[in-house]
């Protein structure tokens, strides 16, 4: 089967075997390159859970974690295997990319467990906490990276659907067709109360919480233990639609989950809890949000002429070499937030991407933004647009390369 990428409004349908497999070999490699010139590390993690392990800030996590520090990586991620029977059919990109990781974890002699499933279940706890103990080894670092539309409640069995919405009145943005480039506006209706609170409950705290009480009283963490969750809070020409919208509700939730998790972990293990701001991105929910896309397109354009573009791996490498484990006290702002996102919210830049997005039109669109890599990012992220793969050829949709 010859795979093309499938684009429905914004979306990427289909995912390329080979191009996910090359994208977590250039990851790999790139932290590998940061490792030798780094040299050593004041600290490093040995055992890692990454929970929501498969694509974005949470594969570039366990990347990281393996490949520059040497750890010990336990992945969970709920992905849809290809198939090829009785017809040929793409698995997600995630799927792909964790099988990519497992193959070249075992190259480089590095020992890792990926589990396929619902990470908001028990029985998923479950598994994890009985892979822990069968390594005899405990926990040092917990990252949670999931992000999802739809959670069931593990005790209930209720089902609580997210929206992106804003809250109060109707937002409109300025959006663009990552394809064609063509610009256009988009309306958000506000959300309602219930809809809000259920937001909150797929992508809020409260799940994190239920793994490191469950990790803890399982008595699988080691003293010291470390847990970062991931949230971005952007510029404020985005906040009604998404800081102070449904999303920005329940990143405001895990932080407040943090500082609980923070003296809960303390007073067990001298251990620590943290929520990292990260730079915005392209991904796979982004790509529909008004405005987003414009202002990333043009956020890349300026910070790539400032020398200060950044995706997820050097993100994630930063991370953890200057901010987790540099041998002192993890820097953090005056809300005890880890800020990854400085250099997207650094006054030089944000300066130059307001007086550009204020001067956009259909016309200078080209000039202005950066299309060609927010498109390359866009189709990179489902394994297509990928260096040194070749397209034309037949692969297997259950294969990598």
């Amino acid at each position: 089967m010859i795979i093309q990428p499938m684009i429905r409004s914004n979306m990427c349908i289909n995912a390329h075997p080979a191009g996910c497999a090359a994208d977590v070999k250039r990851q790999i490699d790139y932290v590998l390159k940061r490792k030798e010139e780094r040299k050593n590390f004041p600290q490093a993690p040995k055992n890692v859970l990454v929970l929501g392990c498969s694509t974005g800030y949470g594969l570039a996590s366990r990347i990281a974690a393996a490949f520059e520090f040497g750890a010990t990586t336990i992945g969970v991620s709920f992905e849809k295997e290809g198939s090829d029977t009785p017809r040929q059919k793409p698995g997600t990109p995630g799927f792909y990319n964790n099988m990519a990781f497992d193959k070249e974890a075992a190259k480089a002699g590095l020992k890792s467990i990926t589990f396929n499933g619902d990470a908001f279940s028990h029985e998923m706890r479950d598994n994890v906490i009985k892979a822990v103990k069968d390594l005899g080894e405990k926990i040092d670092l917990i990252v949670y990276s999931v992000a999802s539309a739809v959670r069931v409640d593990p005790d209930n069995g209720t089902m609580y659907r997210s929206v992106l919405k804003p809250l109060g009145t109707t937002f409109s943005g300025d959006t663009i067709d990552v394809m064609t480039g063509t610009l256009s506006t988009i309306s958000a209706e506000p959300a309602n109360e219930e809809e809000a609170a259920n937001t909150v409950k797929v992508m809020g705290g409260e799940d994190w919480a239920l793994w490191v009480s469950k990790l803890l009283e399982a008595g699988v963490l080691a003293e010291g233990c470390k847990t970062v969750a991931y949230s971005y809070i952007g510029p404020s020409l985005s906040h009604a639609i998404y800081r102070d919208g449904t999303i920005g509700g329940a990143k405001k939730h895990l932080e407040k989950t943090a500082e609980e998790l923070n003296e809960k972990l303390k007073n067990a293990l001298n251990g620590e809890a943290y929520v990292s701001v990260n730079k915005g991105l392209v991904t796979r929910s982004s790509a529909v949000i008004p405005i987003i896309p414009l202002y990333l397109s043009v956020l890349f354009k300026v910070m790539k002429e400032q020398g200060s573009h950044e995706g997820c791996i050097e993100q994630m490498e930063r991370l953890f070499a200057e901010r987790l484990y540099t041998g002192s006290k993890v820097p953090t702002d005056e809300n005890n937030l880890i800020r990854i996102d400085d250099w997207e919210m650094d006054p030089k830049v944000q300066s130059v991407v307001n007086e550009r997005m204020a001067q956009i039109t259909q016309e200078n669109f080209a000039e202005i933004a950066d299309l060609e890599g927010y498109r390359h990012d866009f189709l990179a992220t489902n394994g297509f647009d990928v260096e040194g793969v070749d397209y034309s050829a037949d692969v297997l949709s259950v294969e990598t390369i």
